[in-house]
């Protein structure tokens, strides 16, 4: 039978609130560990600080002060929950090994969410964003080997291939074309819209790491590339965050968070191999079930509409960290060329893209660039994890 959080009862808010003893949890195992499991804290990670970073927009917006009471207790636990994701992360990883997990998780998360999209606007969203994740891991795992002397493999193991995707440098549009046609909420499916919220979550996770972690490198060249994806990953949280109807209202949206929340909750206690970590995804589902069903009463009280007439009438199938390589090789031998004008895509270099292109680069290679030619000249070629076959010949090589 289906699975739906609005019939099940969770634990009492009340009785959610936890000691740092419970909030200290034991780390994954630094070297052993699935690299999903990694890739699914991460993903937690990024959508519980989406749920908070909302939750005080909203509280900001509002000018009822119970509500904004209320508001502030769900807040409290939800950053509870962050914090006892995030530590499951064991504090090991250097800043270029933390990069490389996060573009794993980024890459195989976007290929599963495209490729179970069933709107095809969206699906050509993601898409197009996927083959920029592609091309962030490859110049991090360079990085990594020349500048630490280890491969790749040793985070993603055989389960993601680090190949060149669309590259960083071509990356950089006018930021007029990262902003896309949302979709329109009374025509699009629930499934499409706790999407969107997913990888604008882990989008905005993302850019937030490589704005912080860059300035704690100490290699020129690592502080550079940071600094270029870092830039890039803004551009993706405006083509993401451009992805939702504007009018969808404050409490439909909280509503949606904690919807979402319970969906991955429950998606990654289905599909975690580590016990340990499956119980931590089973307890704040249990909390989840209770948030929504508070977000619910505020959406009943603010609205005066039932949550049923916009939510799902139970989840969808788990969201599922999986290899997908066929897929990925797919798109690289037939987008990879692919830039954007406007709210749309197209296959040449316009006039705006090659004005913030000459803009942004200069007269200098960029560091995205210059990394893959520093690991050549110490490590004799350039880092890449074929696991299949040779990377399909596209148009850019």
């Amino acid at each position: 039978m289906a699975f739906d959080p609005l019939q099940e009862r969770g634990i009492p808010l009340d009785d959610q609130l936890r000691d740092w003893h419970a909030l200290n949890v034991t780390p994954i195992g630094p070297d052993h560990a699935d690299p999903y499991t990694r890739c699914r804290i991460i993903t937690m990670n990024g959508v519980e600080a989406e749920a908070i970073r909302f939750s005080h927009q909203l509280a900001r917006h509002c000018p009822d002060l119970e509500v904004k009471q209320r508001l502030a207790r769900l807040r409290y636990i939800e950053a509870q929950q962050q914090k006892a994701v995030g530590w499951l992360l064991p504090g090991t990883a250097s800043v270029p090994e933390t990069a490389i997990a996060h573009q794993q998780a980024a890459v195989d998360l976007t290929a599963w969410v495209a490729r179970m999209e069933p709107d095809q606007n969206l699906k050509q969203a993601y898409e197009f964003g996927l083959l920029e994740h592609v091309d962030h891991l490859y110049r991090y795992a360079n990085l990594y080997e020349m500048i630490e002397h280890r491969g790749a493999e040793k985070i993603v193991e055989q389960a993601t291939e680090v190949l060149p995707g669309r590259p960083t440098s071509l990356q950089h549009r006018d930021p007029l074309d990262d902003v896309r046609e949302p979709y329109r909420k009374g025509a699009t499916e629930p499934l499409s819209r706790l999407h969107a919220l997913t990888i604008l979550s882990a989008e905005q996770q993302i850019m937030t790491f490589s704005m912080n972690a860059g300035p704690m490198c100490m290699e020129p060249i690592a502080r550079q590339l940071f600094q270029e994806i870092a830039m890039a990953e803004e551009g993706h949280v405006t083509h993401y965050e451009s992805l939702a109807d504007p009018d969808e209202s404050w409490w439909e949206r909280l509503l949606y968070h904690e919807y979402n929340e319970c969906y991955l909750y429950y998606s990654f206690m289905e599909t975690e191999s580590d016990p340990k970590v499956k119980n931590l995804w089973e307890l704040h589902l249990s909390m989840e079930l209770e948030h929504l069903r508070l977000a619910a009463e505020l959406f009943r009280e603010r609205e005066g509409r039932d949550p049923d007439q916009v939510l799902a009438p139970a989840l969808p199938p788990p969201v599922t960290f999986e290899p997908n390589k066929g897929y990925i090789r797919e798109l690289l031998a037939t987008q990879l060329d692919r830039t954007t004008m406007g709210t749309g895509y197209v296959r040449e270099a316009h006039e705006r893209f090659s004005r913030t292109q000459a803009a942004v680069m200069g007269r200098e290679k960029p560091p995205s660039e210059r990394v893959i030619d520093g690991n050549r000249a110490i490590s004799g070629r350039e880092y890449r994890l074929e696991t299949e076959a040779p990377r399909p010949a596209g148009l850019l090589k």
